[in-house]
C-alpha cells in the first residue's frame, strides 16, 4: 500500500509537521510520496533526504532567520532567501530530487507570469527555498528565467500532486484561519502573517476531503509564524494531533497492524502542553 504525505505551509508552525512524522513513524507509517509547500517543502525535503525528526528540529532551532547576515541588500525583500542555502545544504548533502529516499513534490509561485510551478526533479535546495519565500519578507529566488516566491500563495495544501500515486493520503495542515482584532496587528510581522493567512485560506479547506487522514493540530494560532520561541511545544501539538487522528479515524485499520492499534489505545491524549503564546 502506497501512502502519501501532504505538508502545508505555515512558517515556524511547520515544526508541527515533525511531531506528525514522529507519531506516524512510531506506528510504522512511512510515506513513499511527499507533497509540500513553504514550511512543508522544507520539512518534506529534509525528511525525504533521510533526516530524523530530531535532526529536523535541530535545523529549525539552529537556523537564525532574522540574523543581520541574512538581510537582503539590493533585493526586493527584507531577507535574502538564498542566504539560507548553506544551512539546508548541511542537512541535504546531495542537492538533487533524484537523490532523495522518497518522491518529493514542492510548489513555488512564479511572480513573472503568475503561475504555480511544480518541482520534482533536478536541483533541490533552490526550489525548496523559493517555496518558502513568503512575499514581502523574503526576496524572490531566481531559477532559470523565473522569479519564485512562496508556493502557498497559489497552493498551500498540494494534495493534488500525489493523489494519483497513492492508495492513502495523510494530510497535515498547520495554518488555521480564525478572526482577529485590530490589537493583534500591532507589528509589521503580524500584518504580513495575517495577509498571508487571508490569501491562502479560502482554497485550502476545499482540499481536505481528498485526504484519507487529516491532521489539524489545535491551538496553532497561539503561536507566531515567525517566532522560534516555542518549537518544542509546536512539535508536541503536531504529535498529539496525529495520535488523536490515527486513534479516531477508521482508515487506521488499513495503515496500522493489530499490535500497533492496541498500543495506540493505551495512549493518553490528556498530555498537558504549556508554554508562552506568540508575542
Amino acid at each position: 500500500m502506497t501512502t502519501g504525505l501532504v505538508l502545508s505551509g505555515g512558517g515556524i508552525r511547520g515544526v508541527a509537521h515533525l511531531g506528525a512524522i514522529k507519531a506516524l513513524e512510531e506506528y510504522g507509517i512511512y510515506p513513499s510520496h511527499i507533497a509540500g509547500t513553504s514550511a512543508g517543502a522544507i520539512v518534506g525535503a529534509l525528511y525525504a533526504s533521510g533526516c530524523t525528526w530530531e535532526q529536523m528540529l535541530d535545523f529549525f532551532k539552529t537556523t537564525e532567520i532574522f540574523s543581520l547576515t541574512n538581510y537582503a541588500m539590493g533585493k526586493p525583500g527584507f531577507l535574502d532567501t538564498e542566504k539560507f542555502h548553506r544551512q539546508l545544504k548541511a542537512y541535504i548533502p546531495v542537492d538533487t530530487f533524484e537523490s532523495l529516499e522518497r518522491q518529493l513534490f514542492v510548489t513555488a509561485t512564479n511572480l513573472l507570469d503568475g503561475t504555480l510551478h511544480i518541482f520534482s526533479r533536478g536541483e533541490l535546495i533552490k526550489p525548496v527555498l523559493a517555496s518558502a519565500a513568503v512575499p514581502g519578507l523574503f526576496a524572490p529566488v531566481q531559477i532559470e528565467k523565473g522569479y519564485y516566491v512562496d508556493g502557498g500563495t497559489l497552493n498551500n495544501f498540494p494534495v493534488d500532486l500525489i493523489k494519483k500515486y497513492c492508495d492513502l493520503i495523510v494530510g497535515v495542515y498547520v495554518n488555521p484561519f480564525s478572526p482577529v482584532s485590530i490589537k493583534d496587528l500591532n507589528h509589521v510581522n503580524k500584518v504580513l502573517e495575517r495577509a498571508y493567512h487571508v490569501m491562502v485560506a479560502n482554497e485550502t479547506t476545499k482540499k481536505f476531503k481528498d485526504c484519507d487522514l487529516l491532521i489539524r493540530p489545535s491551538n496553532m494560532d497561539k503561536y507566531s509564524m515567525f517566532s522560534l520561541k516555542n518549537l518544542d511545544i509546536i512539535l508536541e501539538l503536531g504529535y498529539i494531533a496525529t495520535i488523536n487522528a490515527l486513534k479516531n479515524n477508521p482508515i487506521s485499520s488499513e495503515l496500522l497492524s493489530e499490535a500497533e492499534l492496541e498500543a495506540m489505545n493505551g495512549f493518553s491524549l490528556d498530555t498537558a502542553v504549556k508554554g508562552n503564546p506568540k508575542d
